[in-house]
């Protein structure tokens, strides 16, 4: 789990610092042209319209990059858990190929993976409850592995091995698929330079009001607009965290219960 500052930090809280540093520091530039149009009158005219023009662009470029990156990994996240309860589906369909007194047992394992798998799915950024699960599912995981191969040593029991093994690893493979992508975030040092961006494409364009005042509704909308958009973006990047989440692919894996139901 990513622990670093950012990450941690609440979005909403990111994003409201983010929005009064637009204003703010669009302010400033503004004052600043203002002295120096005070000191020199003919300064009036200069303006900084291609630089501004140039970083806008820069900003949208990087925005546009970023919202790609999280949105891709946001939707790898959500195909790896659907992908997981596939492969899990398939490990306890192919238990039936088994004898009774083998298939109760194994699908009474079956029933407490799924059930730690839940539960890690459900414990959300509580790290204990995150690490607990994990082991109960390695747990259960591991036994019903030995198991398998166990029955494998029986040649009465080749076809079902064979169908039966490859399930089991796909069924475990997964997990280190679903770790992967759920730990595959944007980075931090592109937010941050993303921030410093904005903050100095606010400043810019600050700089470059030539009006007598500042236009609060334009400022404030352009600020806006921008601090929605990283909002956006971070909340992909925050599955357990955010408004957008991965719980409607999370009850692919609450609905195996189903399987267990006599």
């Amino acid at each position: 789990m990513n622990t670093s500052v950012l990450y941690q930090t609440p979005t909403f809280v990111i994003v409201a610092i983010l929005f009064v540093l637009m204003l703010l520091f669009n302010r400033i530039g503004f004052s600043i042209h203002k002295r120096q149009i005070a000191k020199n009158p003919e300064s009036a005219s200069d303006g900084l319209g291609p630089v501004e023009g140039s970083l806008l662009g820069l900003l949208a470029l990087l925005l546009s990059f970023t919202f790609g990156m999280s949105a891709s990994r946001s939707d790898a996240r959500r195909q790896a858990i659907v992908q997981e309860a596939n492969d899990i589906g398939t490990a306890v369909l192919r238990a039936d190929l088994y004898p009774d007194s083998i298939r109760t047992a194994l699908r009474a394992d079956f029933k407490q993976y799924v059930e730690a798998r839940i539960a890690y799915y459900q414990s959300g950024t509580d790290a204990d409850k995150n690490q607990e699960a994990i082991k109960k599912a390695v747990k259960y995981s591991d036994k019903i592995w030995v198991a398998v191969v166990q029955q494998s040593q029986d040649k009465e029991n080749t076809l079902r091995s064979q169908q039966m093994i490859p399930a089991l690893n796909s069924m475990i493979d997964i997990v280190s698929t679903g770790d992967a992508t759920k730990n595959a975030t944007v980075p931090d040092s592109i937010f941050w330079f993303l921030f410093l961006l904005i903050i100095t494409a606010s400043l810019i364009v600050g700089y470059s009001n030539n009006g007598k005042k500042i236009n609060h509704f334009i400022v404030s909308g352009f600020a806006l607009m921008t601090v929605l958009t990283v909002f956006l973006i971070m909340d992909l990047d925050r599955p357990r965290r955010g408004i957008i989440n991965t719980d409607a692919s999370v009850q692919n894996i609450i609905s195996l219960r189903d399987m267990f139901k006599e």
